[in-house]
């Protein structure tokens, strides 16, 4: 209706780079946690044998799910898996676990699984899953050890410990798929969704 109010957006998230592509992208939403155990959950739907693209889009709906409970308004969850080699992968949380991944990508292509599910009133009304596959060159150990060096601030919130937008780009000979996907955030389907739905303008 002319001159309402477009419908209040939320990120389920407190994720600097998600934020950071929306606000960049024009979107006005205000960001909170899930409040969602990721670890148990993961768990739970690995044991049912979810593979890694099944994880990313139940835990993207968990989140949506959770909050949109909550709040009014269009609520955006969003997750992202690593899968090399059939396995999935967690983030690490110390640079020595940095080196132990990149060691484990080198020379090899994996997959990153980025789902966004956008809830409201408990009720998942929108989704999408990008899978991105990554060739990661066979890099020195060298270059390696320069890179953990200068990126150690930037890349333990990337489950591949790698910073796209910055010096990690050196690290691939191949990517095919969507730039946000990596970042962690399939963003172009969703802005179609929000103008659609008010919340940008058509």
């Amino acid at each position: 209706m002319t001159g309402s109010s477009p419908p209040l957006v939320t990120l389920a998230s407190k994720s600097a780079a998600r934020q950071a592509i929306l606000r960049n992208a024009g979107v006005a939403f205000e960001a909170v946690g899930s409040g969602v155990d990721e670890d148990a959950a993961k768990a739970g739907l690995l044991a049912e044998g979810a593979a890694p693209r099944e994880v990313a889009d139940a835990l993207a709906e968990l989140k949506a799910f959770k909050v949109s409970t909550k709040r009014p308004g269009l609520v955006i969850g969003s997750d992202q898996t690593l899968e090399l080699d059939g396995a999935l992968f967690d983030k690490v949380g110390t640079v020595e676990g940095a080196r132990e991944r990149l060691l484990q990508l080198r020379g090899k292509v994996h997959k990153l699984h980025s789902a966004v599910v956008v809830a409201r009133d408990g009720q998942p009304i929108w989704r999408v899953v990008e899978t991105t596959r990554l060739s990661v060159r066979p890099f020195s150990d060298a270059w390696l050890e320069s890179y953990l060096a200068r990126n150690a601030s930037d890349i333990l919130s990337s489950v591949g410990c790698y910073f796209l937008e910055g010096e990690g780009v050196q690290m691939f000979d191949r990517i095919d798929g969507d730039y946000f996907a990596i970042l962690g955030l399939p963003i172009v389907g969703l802005l179609d969704f929000l103008r659609l739905h008010g919340a940008l303008q058509a």
